[in-house]
């Protein structure tokens, strides 16, 4: 078996901190999964060779690496899962994210994504890399739920997807959001600028700037919060992938 190290950017392949996340990763994209450990201790042992079985996946006891791969006491299962491209659905409503800079604020996004309903996530480079190890354990094994890519630019992704209507969230857009004004396109982009700075004034002339209604007290939303909401109102539309209990 490879030697393992701790995560780079540059590596093929990544890990999956958790049980949860690994199990998320051998039912969604076994073909991806390479190895699993599993600490001494771990009661469900079980669970995971049962799922790693029919693809040949081999599970191993190994303590020591455990503890040198994670940065958290309470892991007990780790996955090696080989990184992997998508292609976007054309038929699909998308959520873009401009130079995402926080690993834990990505994974999250995803993981909400799915649960409402949307598998269709573009980010515009520079961005942060979703395969390291905090993005991946931030969404809970969401990631291997969704397509996801990345473009150099928005006129790339645009040039990709011209017919989505492209709706960009703005602190300084008059058009503001709420439940009963919701646009209802039939295919929709909707469109996050990063943590610090939001998106560039350039956006206002890409798309419906629109901004979601907030009180004087605070500066601007969380971006987590803001793509919840947005795409909580765009989804009771009925648009992107279906959602119910049982998906959730």
């Amino acid at each position: 078996m490879e030697q393992r190290k701790p995560y780079k950017k540059g590596m093929e392949y990544s890990y999956t901190l958790g049980a949860f996340p690994t199990i998320e990763l051998l039912k969604c994209r076994p073909q991806d999964a390479q190895e699993v450990y599993v600490h001494s201790t771990f009661p469900e042992r079980e669970t995971i060779e049962q799922l790693c079985k029919p693809y040949g996946i081999p599970v191993l006891v190994n303590d020591k690496l455990i503890a040198k791969l994670s940065d958290k006491e309470n892991c007990y299962v780790i996955g090696i899962v080989k990184k992997f491209t998508c292609q976007l659905s054309a038929d699909k409503s998308h959520i873009v994210l401009v130079n995402p800079s926080n690993m834990g604020n990505l994974g999250t996004i995803i993981r909400t994504a799915v649960g409402l309903g949307i598998k269709n996530i573009a980010i515009i480079s520079p961005g942060v890399d979703v395969f390291h190890p905090k993005a991946l354990r931030a969404s809970m094994g969401a990631l291997f739920r969704v397509q996801l890519a990345y473009y150099d630019s928005f006129e790339a992704y645009r040039a990709e997807f011209p017919e989505h209507e492209v709706f960009c969230f703005m602190l300084n857009a008059k058009r503001q959001l709420t439940v009963s004004n919701c646009p209802k396109p039939a295919l929709f982009s909707l469109v996050f600028g990063n943590e610090a700075t939001g998106l560039p004034d350039e956006y206002k002339e890409k798309g419906t700037s629109i901004i979601i209604p907030q009180t004087e007290d605070v500066d601007s939303l969380n971006l987590t919060i803001a793509v919840g909401i947005g795409t909580y109102l765009f989804m009771q539309n009925g648009q992107g992938d279906a959602c119910s209990t049982e998906d959730v």
